[in-house]
């Protein structure tokens, strides 16, 4: 059937893109692909260790599969399936602290090697190893001793295990020194007790410098098996990241001290075991209602020792060389360009797999993405140019019905906010950072920004999850902000240096900037600066605090209000504002191992308000998700978490081709 003109666009908005389309997308050597799609900015990674970002986890989860998958539900778009993934079932101990997971026997990895329950203990310990844990590393410390071996807390008495600085490195190339990440394979590995820990100090006054002189009581081995029973040796050990002063001090006073790469508990002492190649148990420290969630989440993936062993990070990731487990395999991967995946014959559940060949598109302009959409070239966008939004729900209207509508839209478990760096005066003032969230008026940003049903945010978790009240920050007030702003010794603005807020490369990142910008000055009279950077570069320099704004947004990991609020405990790796509050560490633990959900709620609620009033983040709204996605594409569900698999989606080729003919495509 024929649509109407009216159904596509104005050309002159599309136009707007032309350029940019042609020169970036036209000249492409590769067949073409069953599907593509937009993901937005350059993937920084595929190991499932080393990213955090949304981009990431839609390639991740497509290479690698964990325990379990995370699936929408066709009939409800506020609730997630857990499916079985690399494990067919679980069992959970009666006090909810043990999980026994039954890992299937017919998978294997891509190289030929069965997927293993020692692949998890691999992979979570490569994940939390103190030289170089995962961001994510916080959501494995649910498990017992988890923290402390990612932190490398030891006390007198435990068991511990030490490595040599004797590391091969990968396809033995020698590392280049003790704190590489070339962790694996280690160096050698001794085991023993610590007996005691000496601290010694070089220096006086602020030049002083202080390191530890461990004792261990080294344990020998016999068959390869560590004989705890037997006499030890007595060795004296200090870890190679200590001052180099201290080292060199501890040297002259004792050279019998040798240095290692790293000394942490030992890791028989974490909660992760594989008894058996088919069986991964893990222990809790206190019963997590949502751990269940955090095993299908795709940093907790499993990845392949062999691979990682031979190649090294981060050449363990090239299509050449990458092992993985998921529906697809990596095929290539041009940067500033495409990632390429092929269906994975070895993938255990292959034959449900419909999409052969998948390309992800690394897209940042929106105005592009669009161009591409209505030239027939991707299938799916992540999102759209806010100034086109309303023409395409028009043309969504203007269908009657007749074939299904590419704009889905959803409020999602999503926050978009500023982080503010508290360790950079005036920002280190909490009444300078609540001044300048009263002084931005959110409702504008909403109504003449986004336009797509976005709220305004007074709170980092976002509405929907039953039973928590939640923190709040406050509603616009210039003149409370005033107020504020002069007890903090700034009346009228005055003093106050200018200001600079960082966004990632996008242009409603951009126009939000924007709004905020002039709001802080209207009402504030501050001066501000705004500064964009490529993904990756904007990434490093948000975990550096080189910044004194800075764009971010956090989507639920899992359907509970901590996967917000256990970001912002002190020293987390995903709290980069250099903001510290005892109390609220604390309720945050507390509320970990409370075992009544209604206290618990209550818990993470004081806790945000704590968030609220020192405010080392301000909410700004309430996202929606914004795909684009065109109407043969079967299984694409919207969802609260905006999760969409790439192994459940199909393509209707006659529906496609009846609609490419109707748009004059073919």
């Amino acid at each position: 059937m024929k649509f109407p003109l009216r159904y596509l666009l104005p050309l002159a908005f599309l136009a707007l893109a032309a350029v940019a389309f042609a020169t970036i997308f036209q000249f492409s050597d590769l067949p073409p692909a069953d599907f593509t799609f937009a993901n937005g900015t350059e993937v920084k990674s595929v190991d499932p260790k080393m990213v955090t970002g949304t981009p990431e986890g839609r390639v991740i989860e497509a290479l690698f599969e964990g325990l379990y998958q995370r699936l929408p539900d066709p009939d409800d778009s506020n609730a997630m399936i857990l499916a079985p993934g690399q494990a067919t079932s679980f069992d959970l101990s009666d006090d909810k602290l043990t999980y026994t997971f039954h890992i299937r026997k017919d998978s294997i990895w891509t190289n030929g090697e069965p997927v293993t329950a020692h692949d998890w203990v691999f992979s979570w310990q490569r994940f939390l190893h103190p030289q170089l844990p995962s961001e994510y590393a916080y959501q494995l410390w649910y498990v017992k001793n988890a923290e402390k071996y990612s932190l490398s807390k030891v006390e007198v008495g435990e068991r511990v295990e030490i490595e040599l600085p004797d590391r091969a490195g990968p396809k033995n190339i020698p590392a280049t020194d003790g704190n590489s990440e070339q962790h694996y394979p280690h160096g050698t590995i001794l085991s023993g007790v610590l007996k005691g820990v000496e601290e010694v100090t070089v220096g006086e006054g602020d030049a002083a410098k202080t390191g530890k002189v461990l004792e261990v009581d080294v344990k020998p081995t016999k068959d390869g098996q560590i004989d705890w029973d037997a006499p030890g040796k007595t060795q004296k050990f200090v870890k190679l990241s200590e001052p180099d002063a201290v080292r060199e001090e501890i040297a002259k006073e004792n050279p019998d001290v040798q240095s290692v790469n790293y000394l942490t508990i030992h890791f028989d002492e974490v909660g992760i075991k594989a008894p058996d190649d088919h069986t991964l148990v893990v222990t809790l420290n206190n019963p997590t209602p949502y751990f269940l969630d955090l095993a299908a989440f795709y940093p907790m993936h499993p990845v392949n020792r062999t691979c990682i062993e031979t190649y090294g990070y981060p050449e363990w990731t090239k299509p050449e060389n990458i092992v993985t487990n998921g529906p697809f395999t990596l095929e290539s991967r041009r940067i500033r360009d495409r990632i390429r995946l092929r269906k994975n014959p070895k993938y255990w559940n292959a034959d449900t797999v419909k999409l052969d060949i998948i390309d992800v598109l690394a897209v940042q302009s929106d105005t592009t993405v669009l161009n591409m959409y209505m030239n027939g070239q991707i299938d799916w966008g992540v999102t759209v140019p806010l100034p086109a939004l309303q023409a395409l729900l028009q043309r969504d209207a203007d269908k009657n019905g007749e074939i299904q509508e590419e704009m889905r839209i959803k409020p999602m478990l999503t926050t978009y906010f500023y982080r503010l760096n508290t360790t950079r005066p005036p920002l280190d003032n909490p009444k300078v950072r609540r001044a300048l969230n009263l002084a931005i008026n959110k409702q504008e940003i909403v109504d003449f920004v986004t336009k797509a049903g976005q709220i305004p945010a007074d709170s980092l978790v976002p509405p929907g999850l039953p039973g928590f009240a939640g923190g709040h920050s406050g509603e616009y007030d210039p003149e409370e902000a005033r107020r504020l702003l002069a007890e903090a010794g700034y009346p009228g603005g005055k003093g106050l240096p200018k200001v600079q807020i960082l966004y990632n490369t996008h242009e409603a990142h951009k126009d939000i900037a924007s709004v905020v910008q002039q709001n802080l000055k209207k009402n504030l009279q501050i001066d501000v600066e705004l500064r964009n950077l490529e993904w990756s570069v904007y990434l490093a320099a948000q975990k550096n605090l080189e910044y004194d704004l800075s764009r971010a947004a956090w989507t639920a990991d899992y359907p509970d209000p901590n996967t917000f609020l256990d970001m912002f405990v002190t020293g987390g790796e995903n709290n980069q504002t250099g903001w510290s509050n005892a109390e609220y560490d604390q309720l945050i633990r507390d509320a970990q191992s409370e075992s009544d959900p209604a206290k618990r709620l209550e818990m993470l609620t004081k806790a945000e308000q704590i968030l609220m009033d020192e405010m080392p983040i301000m909410p700004i709204y309430y996202y929606v998700s914004l795909n684009i996605v065109r109407p043969y594409v079967k299984n694409f569900y919207p969802n609260i978490q905006d999760l969409h698999p790439l192994h459940i989606l199909e393509i209707d080729e006659a529906e496609k081709e009846r609609i490419f003919e109707a748009e004059g495509l073919r």
